[in-house]
């Protein structure tokens, strides 16, 4: 039991760091400097960090719910 919960652990730190990075390539595909104020770097790199976490983990959190009801559904039978 408890060598299941590490191992669901580890799979939910790799994935929420994988959907994280992929969500930072992603968005350097946007210009956020023509949406942005002038003489505000600090506060467009804390918002390019913060949206690239909030949009990797909502990635990884729709993902590791599917395939924990993927695991689920063997019990429906």
């Amino acid at each position: 039991m408890a060598e299941e919960l590490g191992q669901q652990a580890l799979l939910s730190i790799i994935s929420h760091l994988f959907f994280i990075a992929i969500s930072f390539y992603g968005l350097q595909a946007l210009h956020f400097d023509k949406l942005l104020r002038k003489n505000r770097v600090f506060q467009a790199r804390l918002l390019y960090i913060l949206l690239t976490i909030a949009l990797g983990t909502t990635i990884s959190n729709f993902f590791l719910d599917y395939l924990n009801w993927a695991r689920q559904l063997t019990l429906l039978f």
